[in-house]
């Protein structure tokens, strides 16, 4: 008998798959930096947090003494149903009973997901996890958890910084094997968002085929002029209603708060179900308190407005100290800068200079992105910057990386 291995567990553990700040932090460890220390590389937000926050856990802290519902309390689901109904014009639409499951943050949703993905259904091969490329890590680590074949969908400037859906929608021998398409809108770190059609098409591709579609909407209240359409949004217009398509969202982005860990998932209730099970069974509950205070937050919509203001006086900073260097032009959703350093001879390279030069750390693009389908990898030429510092800090970040590419 022939030895089995798991490709994508090996891969794991192997070290073959790394996060791109390891990656980063190792390619910068012997280099001291040239200037006083910026750090853009993490999209962990900065701006003020909600000021009710703290006193909502402590009215909850009794709860610490019990073991939280795995499925979320019923004031957060129907917290998370309100907000869904207010912002994507879902009103009455969502059953927050069986169409939306709280996790500990959109990654750990987004992790557990291909597990059911996978599982749902049989192939008529390795399934396959269809991936933008630039990509989220937990994407990644997901199929090949669920030892599925990752494949990297390049979303370029051609493509408006979306996978191509005409190219998928020819290859009918990988839409048979896919188990599910990991789509992020804004896109991290492009900050494109797929419109109407866009949305329309890869929800019906995901039906044709039965595969599903899973939308990371994690940036979706930071846009610099319209509000980005949901794909649950787009799905409860059609008679399926929310049939293959579950969407991921969190406070972390929203509301400035990273540490929490509070998010969810939504949509299709068959799907809903069977990833409530999974995660009963191996995955954690989110503290009583925790969720408490996100029920709060999910209602509150101030503090998002100043947030998303905040965000677009630094892009005013962006636009009058880059101008159109570096392939720039200003994003329609997100926090990240995504910059091409061909001139600086690529990413890898231009993260050194940055970094001896004049001390601001960005991410390599290389390393949020893999060789796709044609062999290239389309993040090679770019830096990811995160706005996650305040003005003055951006705008002196900005005018240093500007200076070295004089």
């Amino acid at each position: 008998m022939l030895p089995y291995t798991n490709e994508g567990l090996s891969a794991l553990a192997q070290g073959l798959v790394l996060s791109p700040f390891t990656r980063t932090r190792r390619l910068l460890a012997d280099i001291e930096p040239g200037m006083s220390v910026i750090d853009m590389t993490i999209g962990e937000p900065r701006e003020e947090m909600p000021g009710f926050i703290v006193d909502k856990i402590a009215a909850a802290q009794a709860t610490f003494a019990k073991y939280p519902p795995i499925r979320g309390s019923d004031e957060l689901r129907r917290s998370i149903a309100g907000w869904l109904g207010r912002r994507f014009n879902l009103a009455d639409t969502v059953d927050p009973a069986r169409e939306i499951h709280p996790t500990n943050g959109s990654r750990e949703g987004l992790f557990y997901a291909a597990l059911p993905a996978v599982g749902r259904r049989s192939f008529p091969a390795r399934p396959a996890v269809l991936l933008p490329n630039p990509y989220y890590a937990a994407y990644i680590g997901a199929a090949a958890t669920a030892n599925a074949e990752a494949v990297y969908l390049d979303a370029t400037v051609e493509t408006g910084h979306l996978p191509d859906l005409d190219a998928i929608a020819t290859d009918e021998d990988l839409l048979r094997r896919t188990a599910a398409f990991y789509l992020c809108t804004p896109a991290n770190p492009q900050g494109a968002i797929a419109d109407r059609a866009y949305l329309e098409r890869a929800i019906a591709l995901a039906r044709t085929y039965d595969f599903m579609l899973f939308v990371d909407e994690c940036y979706s209240e930071i846009y610099t002029r319209d509000a980005p359409i949901g794909a649950l949004e787009v799905a409860a217009a059609t008679p399926e209603r929310f049939a293959n398509v579950v969407v991921f969202n969190s406070l972390s982005k929203r509301s400035n708060l990273p540490g929490l860990r509070s998010g969810f998932c939504a949509g299709d209730g068959d799907f809903i179900e069977t990833l409530a099970e999974v995660r009963n069974v191996i995955g954690c509950q989110m503290p009583g308190p925790v969720q408490h205070a996100s029920a709060a937050v999910w209602a509150e919509e101030q503090h998002v407005t100043a947030i998303r203001q905040a965000y677009r006086v630094k892009y005013d900073i962006c636009d009058d100290v880059l101008g159109s260097r570096f392939g720039y032009r200003r994003p329609a959703g997100g926090f990240f800068l995504w910059l091409d350093m061909g001139q600086l001879g690529g990413g890898i390279e231009a993260t050194v200079t940055l970094w001896k030069r004049c001390g601001v750390k960005v991410l390599p693009g290389a390393y949020l992105a893999q060789p796709g389908r044609t062999g290239h990898n389309p993040g090679e030429n770019f830096i990811r910057v995160a706005l996650v510092t305040g003005p003055a800090e951006t705008r002196d970040a900005l005018e240093r990386i500007v200076s070295v590419s004089a």
